[in-house]
Parts: structure tokens; sequence; C-alpha cells
């Protein structure tokens, strides 16, 4: 059955039959009364999970039955308490989509992936777009950076870029993400989202603050999915045909045009549309208007690496477009809705360190962690053999190897191999590439200037964009405590002293924290 899947789902991604059912209206309000139009009658006789037929009387009453005997009852209640998984700690709320990507522009001298190799060529993908910290029942219009995942199907295995709606992260270090997300998320003893924790993380780690200035402009509401640029933030480590290294900023810009919402139209969505952005997106495929992106990279040497005046692997740090201009690569296009989206989006699972040859991936030390914190998630929320559930297969290549048994999905479970390695009795082997070089060993230190949260905030923002953050700032801040507010006020004055005293006058004019010791900025 994974087998059929995967070979149904190639064939239409990659060829543009989308199984879009090209509703008008609302598609997804409609989506069970479709159902039901394009069925003659019931599909098929209800059965138990062993597949023993449902007889009429069983199937619509329990009250005269002895329940344990009751194999209908029995059935779908023990299933039901079992019907979910481990919510993500982050991303949890999500939309998703299946589709292809095609390649536009020649990058093979530069990397030798083959889902590169060729104009023309086109790769199966599936994305996920997702609040970071909106839990699964959360709305789809908060204030929040949003994931930006797409994974490639290609003949050389999987390839995944688990990225985000913002050109840079919040912090480099990796001992920050436990920190980091637990100061996001609810307050242990009261179980409510705090803003004193919030702000206490950014305003003890400054460095996040060049990315919070954009979730704080009207970046930090995008108009839905379709609308929402994409970002690989590492700088990735490439390789072409003769060994040769470069590195590569991944950036995906939406076809359709940037556009976001203000806090005002997001609180109105959030109260009339909780699922704004996933009913956007699904509605727009079933409708056949097929959301793209551009995908286009920055180009560094190592050479441009070694003259960088920053630290070009620094996730909190941006690469100037004005040096490292935008090179088009290709367009991926969602032309494909998920059929069932807890078994399609729900149990899609993605990597950092799912790479492919040609590609090394970040060596900086957050892209190290993510490999290990993203598998071990997966492990925990899916279990040994998450890659062998249909949707986190290898659409494109056998999957030989010696990892055996665990819960299901087992799919053969590598038949009669040999399940040791090295051995003697032909059992798969590795392959060789002499031209593979070793990766790039980094030391890091500590992000400590704003010039370029400067930058952004002069010169990037427009005026409208400004005044948004500084009022979206205020709003927040004026809920935490008065020398959390002052530490705030310091870093945004070190950020550029318009902004600082903007904030400052904000607040005081507010009134909100008599702790405050108002001082001038």
């Amino acid at each position: 059955m994974a087998m059929a899947w995967m070979l149904v789902v190639m064939l239409a991604l990659v060829t543009g039959d989308a199984w879009s059912s090209h509703v008008p209206g609302d598609p997804a309000a409609q989506q069970i009364v479709q159902f039901k139009q394009r069925t003659e009658g019931p599909v098929g006789i209800l059965k138990t999970s062993a597949g023993s037929p449902i007889e009429y009387k069983e199937g619509y009453s329990s009250i005269t039955s002895n329940l344990i005997q009751h194999e209908y009852l029995m059935d779908s209640l023990t299933h039901l308490v079992r019907e979910r998984l481990p919510e993500r700690i982050v991303h949890a709320k999500a939309g998703g989509a299946f589709g292809y990507f095609e390649v536009t522009h020649d990058i093979s001298h530069l990397c030798k992936a083959k889902l590169f190799e060729s104009i023309g060529k086109r790769t199966p993908v599936a994305a996920r777009f997702s609040p970071v910290v909106v839990e699964r029942g959360g709305i789809d219009t908060s204030r929040d950076a949003r994931g930006f995942a797409v994974k490639f199907y290609t003949e050389e295995g999987n390839f995944d870029i688990v990225g985000f709606n913002t050109p840079m992260y919040v912090y480099k270090d990796p001992l920050l993400f436990t920190t980091f997300v637990h100061s996001q998320k609810r307050n242990p003893a009261t179980n409510l989202n705090d803003l004193n924790m919030f702000w206490d993380f950014l305003t003890l780690r400054p460095e996040s603050l060049h990315m919070f200035l954009l979730i704080f402009s009207d970046r930090g509401i995008p108009d839905g999915y379709r609308h929402m640029p994409g970002f690989g933030i590492h700088t990735f480590e490439v390789y072409n045909d003769h060994g040769e290294t470069s590195y590569l900023r991944f950036h995906f810009v939406p076809d359709a045009g940037i556009r976001n919402l203000n806090s005002e139209e997001g609180r109105r969505l959030a109260a009339d549309d909780p699922d704004y952005a996933t009913r956007d997106l699904y509605n727009a495929i079933a409708k056949g208007d097929f959301p793209s992106w551009t995908v286009a990279v920055q180009i560094l040497s190592l050479e441009d690496v070694k003259r960088m005046p920053f630290d070009p692997f620094d996730v909190t740090k941006v690469i100037p477009l004005d040096e490292f201009p935008l090179h088009p690569v290709g367009r991926f296009v969602l032309n494909k809705n998920p059929i069932n989206y807890f078994a399609e989006i729900e149990q899609l699972a993605y990597s950092p360190a799912n790479l492919v040859p040609g590609i090394l991936g970040g060596p900086d030390k957050l892209f190290e962690a993510r490999r290990l914190a993203y598998r071990d998630a997966q492990y925990y929320r899916l279990g040994a053999n998450f890659n062998k559930i249909p949707v986190n297969c290898p659409l494109q290549t056998a999957v030989l190897n010696y990892n055996r048994d665990g819960r299901a999905p087992l799919q053969d479970n590598n038949r009669d191999n040999p399940n040791y390695f090295p051995n003697s009795f032909h059992g798969p082997v590795p392959y060789i590439d002499e031209k593979r070089p070793r990766n790039l060993q980094l030391i890091q230190d500590e992000s400590r200037n704003f010039e370029q949260a400067r930058e952004l905030y002069v010169n990037e923002l427009t005026k409208q964009e400004r005044d948004s953050l500084v009022s979206n700032a205020v709003a927040s801040l004026r809920q935490a405590a008065g020398f959390l507010q002052e530490r705030a006020v310091k870093w945004f004055s070190l950020i550029h002293s318009d902004l600082g005293a903007r904030i400052a006058h904000g607040l005081k004019s507010n009134h909100t924290n008599t702790e405050y010791h108002w001082q001038d900025y």
C-alpha cells in the first residue's frame, strides 16, 4: 500500500494532475458535500479493524448488547483513546500541501545534487507552514514567526529545508533551545502565556531582537501562507562534481507577492476564522489557483566567507543582498491538498539531517544541534520507523540499511537481508565519493552588535512598518515588569536612539507600570 501511494502521488505531483476539485466559494467548507456528490452511495461495508463486517443491528446500537462481546464498540472505543499523537512542542498547528519543484536556472557548477542537475527537471515536494508558538488548536493570525519547511523527494533520498518566514533566527547557541521554547510557552504555575518570561528572554539575549523587530512589524502576521516568504536561515555548504565548495542561503519568494496583516486585522480574523491561513491555502489549491514560490540562493565562495566582516554562518545575521544578490534556481508549486490531514500533514516529519550528495548542510552549531533535536522529536512522536510512514518515505529511491524491527510501520523490514555491517553475505554497502570535501570546521563566538538590526530599522522597514513595530512592541511590553521595560528600552536605544525614544514615550504615555524609573532616552 505504501509503495502504491508513493507512486501515485509522485506521478500526480510532477505532472500537475493534482486531484483538485475546482470548487467555487469555500471548497474547504464543502469538502464533505463534495465527497457525497462524487460517490454513488456508501463506499463499502463497515468493518472492524480486523476486517470483520459489522452487522446492521450491531452498527446502530449497543444498548441491548453484552458490551464486551460488542466488537464494534470495543474496537472503536479502544481506538478512539489512542488517536492523538503527542503534540509538537513548537510548530504544533500547521497547514500543508504537496506539489513539485522545477529547475529554471543551472547551478550544477555549484552543487552536484541531482535535483538541480538540469533545467526543467521536476522533483516532488511536501510543504508545511506553521506558527512557532501556537498550540494545535490555536489561531493562524498570531504575532509570531512561522515555520517554512519543504521536503524534496529526490532520487538520492529526501532533502529537507526546515526554514522560517524570517531571514534570521533568534539565537545561534543551541544551548538556548530549551530556554527559548520555555520562555515563549505557558507559565508552569498559571498555565498562561507570560509576557514577563517572554521579555526576560529577549532582553537577556539581545541578539534575538533582530528577528523580533520583524515580528513586531506588520511582517509578524503574514496574510495567509500563500503570501509568506521562506528562508533556509542557515548558510549551507555545497559542493560540485569536482569537490569544489560553495556556500548558499536559500530564499523562497512568493510569486503572488508578500502580504501581511496589521494587528487589528489579525485580531478580527482570530475571532471570525481562527484557521484563516490553513483555509486560504486549501481553498486556493482546490480552486486551481496553485500557490508558487521562486527558489533563489545567495552564493558565497570560501574567499567570501573569509573576508566577511561578520560570521556568515551566524543565523542571527543576514547576508547583505546588495553584496550577494539572489540568483534564481527554480520554482516550487503546490498543486495537491492532503486527502487526509492526519496521515499526510500531522505525520509529516522534517529534519535538517535529511541531506543528499552535494549538500553538506550548515557547518554551524545550531544546525548540528537541530539534526539531533528534530530526529529525536520524530522518534518521540512517531516512533523509530517514522521514515517508513508513507508521507516520509523517500519516493524515488529504495531504502536498504541495517535498521530493524520496532513499532509499526515496518514495510518489508529489509526482508531476509543481513542485519549487521560489515558482513560477507552481500548486504548493502556504502558508496564512494572521492570528491566529497570535509565539512567546514567553525569556531563561533557570541553575537554582540546591533548593526544589522539598526540597518533593518532605518533602511529596510517602511515608515508604516516602523510605526507598527513601535505600537506593537509597546502593547506587548507594557504588560511586563518595570525592570524588563527599562532593560528593553536600553537595548532598543542601542539599536537606534529613535526606536528607544519612541518605545519609552509609548510606555510612559500609557502609564503602564509604576515600577518603571522613567528616564530620558
